[in-house]
């Protein structure tokens, strides 16, 4: 579809997809083509996702908002982690949840939000798991 288009500049991910261009027409023509193509194939396009709009203004990809200068994490993305993780602290400490499993999710976690400009919310959301001298989750008594 991209050379059929002629454009450029695009991002793709699996069934995600922008494309860049510095003519709104172009943009315009590339989405009712995309549109019609996807169409054959009993497949469409969702209309709030699929905008004409400048870079300027920042685009939401893959969970991150992103625009010229940097690469966000999408707010309520945060909140889900903030909740997630601290839920599957208190299974660890509980002796629920397995060290190794808390830590593949909080590993996976950091995996995913690395990818954006995202190390001070890291720093913030890792700093509620840091043990302490006389701390020993799982275990009372101690």
């Amino acid at each position: 579809m991209k050379r059929e288009l002629g454009c450029k500049a695009y991002l793709r991910y699996v069934d995600d997809f922008a494309l860049f261009s510095n003519s709104k027409a172009d943009l315009w023509a590339w989405k009712r083509a995309l549109c019609a193509r996807l169409a054959a194939l009993r497949l469409c396009i969702h209309d709030e996702s699929a905008q004409v709009m400048p870079t300027s203004v920042g685009s939401p990809w893959l969970g991150f908002v992103i625009d010229r200068e940097r690469r966000l994490l999408k707010a309520r993305k945060a909140r889900f982690a903030s909740r997630h993780l601290g839920v599957s602290y208190e299974a660890y400490c509980q002796g629920r949840l397995s060290f190794a499993e808390f830590d593949a999710r909080v590993r996976g976690w950091l995996a995913h939000a690395a990818h954006g400009d995202t190390w001070g919310l890291r720093e913030h959301l890792l700093e509620a798991f840091v043990l302490r001298p006389g701390d020993f989750p799982g275990k009372s008594g101690r």
